[in-house]
């Protein structure tokens, strides 16, 4: 599932076609994906201004003229891909409709943004602008670990006493918003913390530590056009990058990178998923 530096990713892809621009006409190409689609969507949607395209968590958020905001989840294999965009941003022209081209904005520049979605676990959702943050899937959301809300003492305070692996820590939504498996793996290497130790067994030394190295990790991914390991493109359909620059993500077996260790990553499943670590780096 793409996470946050990847939504960051489509996102600015997005911005170029989207922001001060109408949506000239909307289609909406079958009832649903995860859950059913609002009500009149394309009707709502067609005529309105995008005012401002931001991202909260791994959710696009596209603030309408309208005062509602359209709610977009890429889900395991959605994409949003940009085509015709007058201003030479992107360079393809309109492809043929493809099967799985659920939901096709019709700019007013003469962009044409696609939201594809093979596998259907992508969402869209239309709230009121005012109050979305109370929204049942952002109202949980903890702080964004790019934001000021996200710095070392909120996570020394949500870390003690915890008695939960730090890798499950990371990954919870209400203690920092974006993070999944891959990054949590990449940062957690980057600090020298193994994923089995408990959150709240780690000294407030070393928690302070891990908020800059999130931050280094998600920006380096960012700069990178995120990780393609599946489904993901960007915006222009190109991949991302950064699973190239991966130290420890995928990589079970292989010798550790770190100079002098000699050690192999190693993979453990924790809560369902793979965590990847060095155990001669990570204590």
């Amino acid at each position: 599932m793409p996470e946050l530096p990847e939504v960051e990713t489509v996102r600015r892809g997005l911005t170029p076609a989207m922001e001060g621009v109408a949506i000239e006409k909307a289609d909406v190409n079958r009832p649903d994906l995860r859950w059913p689609f609002p009500e009149r969507m394309a009707e709502r949607l067609t005529g309105q201004r995008v005012d401002r395209l931001r991202r909260r968590s791994k959710y696009i958020l596209a603030d309408l003229s309208s005062g509602e905001t359209l709610l977009v989840h890429l889900g395991m294999s959605g994409r949003m891909t940009v085509s015709g965009d007058p201003l030479g941003q992107f360079a393809h022209t309109h492809p043929t409709p493809e099967k799985h081209d659920h939901v096709v904005f019709h700019m007013e520049n003469g962009a044409r943004v696609t939201f594809n979605d093979p596998r259907r676990f992508g969402a869209m959702d239309l709230l009121q602008t005012a109050t979305a943050e109370s929204h049942k899937l952002l109202s949980v959301l903890g702080p964004e670990p790019l934001g000021n809300d996200f710095h070392e003492q909120h996570l020394i305070d949500v870390f003690r006493d915890k008695n939960t692996p730090v890798k499950s820590a990371l990954l919870d939504q209400g203690i920092v918003a974006g993070l999944g498996n891959i990054y949590v793996c990449e940062a957690l290497f980057r600090a020298g913390v193994s994923p089995r130790r408990k959150a709240g067994q780690i000294s407030s030394q070393r928690v302070a530590a891990l908020v800059p190295i999130i931050r280094k990790v998600l920006r380096d991914a960012i700069e990178a056009g995120g990780s393609s390991l599946r489904d993901f493109r960007q915006a222009d359909g190109e991949l991302g990058y950064f699973q190239h620059s991966f130290d420890v993500y995928g990589r079970e077996g292989e010798v550790c990178q770190t100079d002098g260790c000699g050690g192999q990553i190693k993979r453990i499943t924790q809560s369902g998923r793979s965590s990847f670590y060095c155990a001669q780096c990570q204590r």
